[in-house]
């Protein structure tokens, strides 16, 4: 019968956690039907089956995490009858239905040999649940000891538990908590202890990597945006009302993209001892969502219009923050832009999105003196910072790639061609 495995929905990904099962043990599932959605470093995805039949065995409950490759899950033949119903398909209202667990008969042992003899038919055998029979060889318990308390006098997983001497995990013991605890308070005041997320646990993991292995260094510049300040007006004065209009991180993200096609250091990676040079110029654009960030990609953006990026970012930025983005979307970025102008911020240092060479961190557009042909006059002005990897990505390749950026943006005509 095929085996459904934990899949890789992010480049990234080493491991998921089961979130919510689609589909529970006995129905029948299609191809490209949501199977289970799962919890990936970058966000919550609903994983589509690649198979057809029924779902006979669920081998992964709802919040178990597990590595890339480790079965969740057996499909078999369409109308097949299940095999097992484990505690992840039944969900937590199945604490108190024993009944529903799926009963299998197991040998009665008779006293125990140093090497255990193969049973007989017609040896007593006693009824149990294969979730019971699990838990029992985990702990070591007799199953021919235990009374059940299924239907029958089938034996479940709470009457191993019961025999072991543990409680079982739906009715845990309560812990004393001491009286007043709870309105302790010190210096501080009082202290919440917020647990973080799966994503956030990677968001903080993958960021502490790349500033402790990836050797920073930052170049910034200020782009004269006058020009394209007029640009994005006259564009948006010839634009049918109700039609998308490029925005000036639109503009940033084609300079990028143009700029990387002659800087393909810029638009490469470094990854275990060597470096890697990218056909594609994959912009990949920082969206902030609900308790984290995530970048999804603007897939050959030097090849793209201007309205064209335009119509991606505001997708792939709805998808981010209603939770519709795919795993595609969120891989094969080349090079970053992050952009905090939206919030008043005038420049920033961004942190490299390993294992790519570069990102670029886009601060607010505002008015600035600024000297012109010897008279002192208002213009938009814009900085940027480059955030850089010094083990692929130099300093003056560095500076010529940020200096044709902003060549690019000074005179936007040169976005179009």
């Amino acid at each position: 019968m095929p085996e459904i495995v934990m899949p890789r929905l992010s480049d990234s990904m080493e491991e998921g956690v089961i979130l919510k099962w689609m589909k529970q043990v006995g129905e029948e599932v299609a191809v490209g039907e949501e199977l289970v959605e799962i919890e990936t470093d970058k966000a919550n995805m609903a994983y589509e089956s690649d198979v057809a039949g029924t779902l006979t065995e669920i081998l992964a409950k709802e919040g178990e995490t597990l590595p890339i490759g480790a079965p969740i899950a057996v499909v078999g033949d369409p109308g097949e009858a299940p095999t097992r119903v484990e505690e992840a398909a039944e969900g937590p209202a199945t604490a108190e239905a024993p009944e529903a667990e799926t009963v299998h008969e197991v040998p009665v042992p008779g006293p125990r040999p140093a090497t255990p003899a193969p049973a007989s038919a017609s040896e007593e055998r006693v009824k149990a649940s294969p979730l019971a029979r699990r838990v029992a060889r985990e702990q070591g318990v007799e199953l021919a000891g235990v009374e059940g308390s299924g239907p029958g006098g089938r034996i479940v997983k709470a009457d191993v538990e019961r025999a072991d001497g543990t409680p079982p995990r739906e009715s845990p013991a309560p812990t004393a908590v001491p009286a007043g605890a709870a309105e302790t308070e010190t210096a501080k005041g009082r202290t919440e202890v917020v647990e973080l997320s799966r994503l956030q646990q990677v968001i903080a993991r993958r960021m502490a990597e790349s500033k402790a292995t990836a050797p920073h260094f930052y170049l910034e510049t200020e782009v004269d945006m006058s020009a394209a300040v007029e640009a994005r007006a006259r564009i948006r004065a010839m634009t049918p009302e109700g039609e998308l209009v490029p925005s000036f991180n639109d503009m940033v993200v084609k300079a990028c993209a143009i700029a990387l096609r002659s800087f393909p250091y810029a638009n490469g990676a470094y990854r275990d001892g060597r470096l890697e040079l990218h056909s594609r110029v994959n912009v990949g654009v920082a969206v902030a969502a609900e308790g984290s960030l995530v970048v999804p990609t603007v897939f050959d953006a030097d090849r793209k219009g201007l309205r064209e990026i335009a119509a991606d970012t505001r997708s792939l930025a709805a998808k981010v923050r209603d939770g519709s983005v795919t795993p595609p979307e969120l891989s094969g970025g080349t090079f970053t832009v992050s952009n905090l102008g939206m919030y008043g911020i005038t420049s920033f240092s961004a942190v490299i999105n390993v294992p790519q060479a570069a990102i670029l961190a886009v601060g607010a557009i505002v008015e600035r003196p600024v000297v012109r042909d010897g008279e002192i006059v208002v213009a938009q002005v814009m900085g940027l910072t480059l955030s850089c990897d010094h083990r692929i990505l130099y300093g003056a390749p560095a500076a010529e790639f940020l200096a044709r950026v902003r060549a690019l943006l000074e005179e936007p005509l040169s976005l179009a061609l």
